[in-house]
């Protein structure tokens, strides 16, 4: 992550003015995640006691101090899922005003799912989980349809059959790592009940960092390629499309 944000501010001077907004947005995002997981780390280690006894076996044990995961989890969420979505809007380069509406309406949306997820993921109750899971929901639907339909028609008008598929490319990382969000958090909940302490959180934390690297890392390369072969589009003299 934190590699991702140095390249990404390092081409800054390779794309055109119209594009390092979304740039710098796609490095903030990977800084926030590596400054949590740093977070994570030496909370992991205050946490837990790892112990290696004779043959190479080892045995975890806690400490008594407590691994705080779930604020920094919703305080990164609440921080990167909508720029993540801005920093897509952006380098689709929109009219104003549609450019606005949209990283509002969606923004804010994210917002409110990972505030409703937040309540799912303190409960113990299965009936009431399911109740914030199906709230937290209606927000997550609306994103992905705007990704998957709602942005559709701008797509098709990006400068070049590259910037166009690269767009889709976007949209659909977007979608494929916000499906899994909500269902690592409910293995997670499926999981509290047949194993230990530890390893439940070690599992859930391999799967968010996976999801992670996948919605962030990887879905900021594309950004930076997005931006790239528009930005070569402006430099050759082609008008892009208004």
């Amino acid at each position: 992550m934190g590699s991702a944000t140095i390249f990404f501010w390092l081409q800054l001077a390779n794309v055109s003015k119209s594009y390092r907004t979304a740039l710098i947005i796609a490095g903030i995002v990977t800084c926030i995640t590596t400054y949590r997981n740093f977070g994570y780390y030496n909370s992991w280690v205050e946490a837990f006691k790892v112990v290696t006894n004779d043959g190479g076996d080892y045995t975890v044990t806690l400490t008594g101090i407590p691994f705080l995961y779930e604020y920094r989890d919703r305080g990164d969420w609440m921080l990167t899922l909508p720029l993540l979505l801005i920093e897509l809007i952006l380098v689709m380069k929109l009219p104003h005003e549609e450019t606005v509406s949209l990283c509002w309406k969606l923004g804010m949306a994210s917002v409110l799912m990972v505030a409703l997820g937040h309540f799912l993921e303190i409960q113990d109750d299965l009936p009431v989980l399911w109740i914030w899971w199906f709230l937290a929901m209606i927000p997550f639907c609306y994103v992905v349809r705007t990704l998957v339909v709602g942005l559709n028609e701008a797509t098709s008008k990006q400068p070049t059959p590259a910037a166009a598929s690269l767009v889709s490319a976007a949209r659909y990382v977007t979608v494929v790592s916000w499906l899994a969000y909500p269902f690592v958090g409910l293995a997670w909940q499926a999981m509290r009940g047949g194993l230990a302490g530890p390893a439940v959180l070690m599992y859930e934390q391999i799967g968010y960092s996976l999801v992670d690297v996948w919605a962030k890392a990887f879905f900021g390369v594309l950004i930076w390629a997005i931006a790239s072969e528009k930005s070569a589009v402006e430099e050759s003299g082609r008008l892009l499309p208004h």
